[in-house]
Parts: structure tokens; C-alpha cells; sequence
């Protein structure tokens, strides 16, 4: 059964599955600090990390959520859109997770920094490595240390996974079959994914703009289903020149 599946789709599930074996049971602690996906502005950030985030995996129920998700929509894109398009939407909406979801750990981090810097903490130094002291009254620091932690979560915590990516391949499916019925773990009954898709994103954009994040970037999502549903729109006229 599994060599029935396009050679994309197949290819990227056996690359998750690999690297997700050596990056937690082999080198866990060095490849997780290489290869995940940092902030841009953070000492740990790294240019590559940009397209290897998308194959690491915190957990197994991670990857195997992922990796089944993949399984059951991107055999039908790749084989709709040819295995170049397929891959360009794959890729492209993974950096669009990526840049989504800095784009508002920067809002974020200027927010933290600009309230930093009114209490005298120096945010660039501290960002650079230096050992920076807190100084003012006690309330002045215990409220520099609280900020300096939430900066702290934010350059210091990596983001991994190929939700982002998945996400934009869902999107294009909903682009290009919206009348196609799926069922969802919380979900009972089947439905259109033209009207579940649109209630994945604004529960997405309630949870990371809130910040009831749980451990999940869902701001990603966000950005992987934009680049997907912008891809899948643009193409979707031509889908007959693809096959």
C-alpha cells in the first residue's frame, strides 16, 4: 500500500519518520537545537532552520497526526497538481507558517522590549549574551523579570513540525474539492471541508492571537493555509494543464 503512494507525499512521510528517529532517540539535544525552528532575532536562529523545522517532531502522537493527515489529502493534490506544484505548495506553505508566526513573535518582542527599556533594562545586551542586572524598586524589577521571561519563552523555544506545511496542503484541498465531506476526531458528522476549514482558521487565530496557545503554534497554521488557499485560487483554473 505504501508504494502506491505518489512519490512526494511518500518521500516526506519517510523523511519525517527518519528524522524523527535519529533527532529523539539518537541525537536529541543537538539536533533539536540545530534543526527546529527558532526566532529570527534569537542567538539560537539559524538561516536552514527555516526548511528544517517542518521535519521535526516533538512527540509521536505529533508526527503520526501530521504524517496521517498527509497521508489522506496530499496523495489527491500531488496527483492533481503534478509532483513540481505539489511541492512548491508544500514548501512554500511551511514558510508561510514560518513567517506568520514570527511576524507576530516580532510584535510581540517589540512590545516586551519597549517596556523593558522604559524600566532601564538593557534588551539588547541581554539579547546579545551580556549579563545584565535588573535594577529600581521591587516592583519595577519583579515586573522586568516577568517581561524578561516572556521574552525569554519567545527567542529560547523553538517551533517544529509540519503543521504549517499540512495546513496549506489542507487549504488547497478545500480550495479544489470544497464540496468534499471529511469527519474530524471532535467532529462526528462528516461536512463539507468548505465550511470546516474556515472554522479551523478563526479558531486558530482566536488561539494564538489570545495566547491559549497549549504548546501549539497555531499562528502557523494560520500562515500554511494562507499560502495553500492562494496557491491552490491561482492554479485552480488551470488544474486541466497540470495532468
Amino acid at each position: 500500500m505504501f508504494n502506491n503512494i505518489p512519490p512526494i507525499t511518500r518521500n516526506i512521510i519517510i523523511i519525517n519518520a527518519v528524522v524523527f528517529v535519529v533527532a529523539n532517540f539518537i541525537f536529541k539535544d543537538q539536533l533539536i537545537e540545530s534543526l527546529a525552528g527558532f526566532y529570527p532575532f534569537s542567538p539560537y536562529f539559524k538561516s536552514w532552520q527555516v526548511i528544517t523545522h517542518m521535519f521535526m517532531h516533538g512527540s509521536i502522537m505529533h508526527i503520526l497526526f501530521n504524517m496521517l493527515t498527509l497521508f489522506s489529502f496530499g496523495p489527491i493534490l500531488e496527483n492533481a497538481l503534478g509532483e513540481k506544484r505539489y511541492l512548491i505548495l508544500y514548501f512554500l506553505s511551511g514558510l508561510g507558517a514560518f513567517a506568520l508566526f514570527n511576524l507576530w513573535n516580532f510584535v510581540e518582542v517589540q512590545q516586551i522590549t519597549s517596556s523593558l527599556n522604559e524600566l532601564g533594562f538593557n534588551t539588547n545586551a541581554y539579547l546579545a549574551g551580556a549579563q545584565v542586572n535588573f535594577s529600581g524598586s521591587s516592583e519595577a524589577i519583579l515586573k522586568q523579570q516577568e517581561l524578561v521571561e516572556n521574552l525569554k519563552n519567545i527567542v529560547a523555544t523553538p517551533m517544529v513540525g509540519a503543521s504549517g506545511a499540512i495546513f496549506g496542503v489542507v487549504a488547497a484541498f478545500a480550495t479544489l474539492y470544497p464540496d468534499a465531506k471529511i469527519a474530524m476526531m471532535f467532529i462526528p458528522v462528516p461536512m463539507k471541508v468548505k465550511y470546516l476549514m474556515p472554522i479551523l482558521i478563526v479558531i486558530s487565530v482566536y488561539l494564538g492571537v489570545s495566547g491559549n496557545v497549549g504548546g501549539i503554534a497555531h499562528l502557523a497554521h494560520v500562515g500554511g493555509a494562507l499560502v495553500g488557499f492562494i496557491l491552490a485560487w491561482s492554479w485552480r483554473k488551470h488544474l486541466y494543464r497540470f495532468n
